[in-house]
């Protein structure tokens, strides 16, 4: 008869139990200079995460702007006020990302090349229109998506 020899399960870490805490605490290690009690692993993760959250942040900004171009260009007898402003605050919202971060701003025409088929197949459910009517390329260029004078016609 065998026994199994159970094995402690490791304490979680305060980053598993109580994600807002850690980062607090982390913060207010790194200012006192207690570098060694840092949990350097999930800092180098979480700093890795927010540069993604970023250029997720941009990618979608820049398939909302698309997404709204391609209505504007294909049903502008149904503009609205509200599409103009919806326009804008994207664009707001990249230029604010790229001020911010400008390592991005060599990120916008890759991001519009992965944008555009998900903003594309948006602009049919919204529309109601076939996917024939909008071109299988993006039909805007990156200047054209950021210049707040361009309304996609």
């Amino acid at each position: 008869m065998s026994t199994a020899v159970s094995t402690p399960l490791p304490a979680l870490s305060l980053y598993d139990k109580n994600f807002h805490a850690w980062i607090f605490q982390t913060a207010d290690l790194l200012r006192q200079g207690r570098l060694a009690e840092i949990d350097a692993g999930h800092v180098a993760e979480e700093l890795e995460d927010m540069g993604k959250r970023e250029r997720w942040a941009l990618e979608s900004h820049t398939r909302n702007v698309t997404l709204r171009l391609l209505k504007w260009r294909y049903q502008s007898d149904r503009c609205t006020p509200s599409w103009r402003k919806s326009i804008w605050n994207e664009r707001l919202e990249i230029q604010t990302l790229l001020k911010d971060s400008p390592s991005l701003t060599s990120q916008p025409v890759q991001m519009l090349a992965n944008a555009y088929p998900a903003a594309r197949a948006d602009a049919v459910d919204e529309t109601g229109l076939s996917e024939e009517v909008f071109p299988a390329q993006c039909p805007f260029t990156v200047e054209q998506v950021l210049d707040a004078g361009y309304w996609g016609e």
